[in-house]
């Protein structure tokens, strides 16, 4: 009788008078009487329950994927804020993907144990282009998961993807896999397709690079948004009363995004942004520089101070300032708001007069406007730094006031999710 019948059959049987022991001039088992077992026990193996699919020639556990998926989905569901473009990943070039793919592909090596050339061989190349595959896929399922979905983004960045980017450029970037799905036609058809469609990736990088240089705005801290029409100012402006550096030339349109700086009042932190300038026009019209001036006032809660130059400088008519003053002032009125006439050291020369001006004499606020402003209006100059003390110290009151609404909005709606 073998050990593992003898073994069985013990297990099996009742209680014996006779329990097991070891012989050195016997290999099998014997049995000493005087003593008592118990058949208590048992032999078994963990049994393996979790299912796989095969995919691409792989196992795939079916259920850690799901719930894998599940969960990303969960987590990019909640990505309603601002910063994401900072946690965008790092893009490489597509064609440093191909190389550093076809370099691990190469170091593949066939089966051991194949005798026959022409089978190892086959095996070898088969070896080598799944992994080529899988080399590939990598990289791009990464972008593919990790780049958030615009729908999750928050208004405000949305904003500036379709303004920035252009409407669909985002979205095209991140479905163009079809490298990726051909990959089974050979190596050599792999190379051919992915240099070609590797502009989608390099895409991917460019896109990468401009979100993560967009300014990170902070929510919760209090916010000075210059707005105006363009050349009157504002970039000037920005640097007296910030740390922002923008660039500063006599021509429309000198800011080309969202600038930002940051003021020091007392030890507290508050946030300066330079906006591009508005013409008169109506939205259906405006490009997406002051598309994103209006997206900036849209989407986040600062306080304006609109910047006004009545010196016929800018290339803006007093009277088109005017009425694109009153458009924003009745679109945003319900922001806190602080009104600025720049150059006013250029005021006392004679003016220039633009074929668009309104000399109509019965329009008193237009008139009344064309010589002094807003009422209420803060006249400074950059050149002779007339009014700059006085305007620092209302920009402080103004932040200083945003910082009380921002408490107070959030402390509501602390007490909403309370109740």
């Amino acid at each position: 009788m073998s050990k593992a019948y003898t073994l069985f059959q013990l297990c099996h049987s009742p209680s014996t008078n006779f329990l097991f022991g070891s012989s050195k001039s016997h290999r099998g088992l014997y049995m000493i009487p005087g003593w008592k077992v118990y058949p208590t026990l048992h032999f078994c193996k963990n049994v393996q329950t979790t299912t796989y699919e095969v995919v691409n020639a792989s196992y795939v556990p079916t259920a850690q994927t799901k719930e894998e998926k599940e969960i990303k989905d969960k987590s990019s569901a909640q990505l309603d804020t601002v910063g994401a473009f900072q946690k965008l990943p790092m893009v490489m070039p597509s064609v440093d993907i191909l190389y550093s793919a076809l370099k691990k592909a190469k170091r593949v090596s066939p089966t051991k144990g194949i005798p026959n050339i022409a089978k190892r061989e086959r095996n070898r190349g088969a070896k080598q282009l799944d992994a080529l595959m899988k080399e590939i896929a990598v990289p791009l399922r990464t972008y593919l998961e990790n780049f958030p979905k615009k729908k999750y983004l928050h208004p405000y960045e949305r904003s500036l993807i379709e303004l920035t980017l252009g409407d669909g450029n985002y979205e095209e970037s991140l479905t163009k896999r079809e490298a990726e799905e051909r990959l089974s036609e050979g190596r050599k058809k792999i190379e051919e397709i992915f240099s070609h469609e590797g502009k989608a990736v390099d895409a991917l990088l460019h896109i990468a690079k401009t979100l993560r240089a967009m300014p990170v705005v902070d929510l919760e801290t209090p916010t000075l948004c210059l707005v105006g029409a363009p050349n009157v100012g504002k970039s000037s402006l920005v640097r007296i009363l910030s740390t922002g550096k923008p660039e500063i030339c006599n021509y429309p349109f000198t800011t080309r995004g969202i600038l930002m700086g940051h003021i020091a009042f007392n030890y507290q932190n508050f946030q300066v942004t330079d906006t591009p300038g508005l013409l008169k026009r109506c939205d259906e019209d405006r490009n997406n520089l002051e598309k994103l001036t209006l997206a900036v006032l849209s989407h986040l809660p600062t306080a304006i101070l609109y910047v006004h130059d009545l010196s016929g400088e800018c290339g803006t008519s007093p009277s088109d300032q005017f009425v694109i003053y009153k458009e924003i002032k009745e679109r945003f009125g319900g922001h806190l708001w602080l009104d600025v006439v720049s150059k006013c050291d250029l005021l006392h020369k004679s003016l220039v007069v633009f074929i668009t001006d309104d000399d109509n004499p019965d329009h008193v606020e237009l008139a009344r406007y064309r010589k002094l402003g807003p009422d209420g209006a803060i006249h400074v100059s950059i050149m002779s730094e007339a009014g700059l003390n006085e305007l620092k110290v209302r920009v402080h009151e103004l932040l200083t006031s945003q910082m009380a609404r921002i408490k107070s909005e959030k402390s509501n709606q602390e007490n909403l999710v309370i109740s």
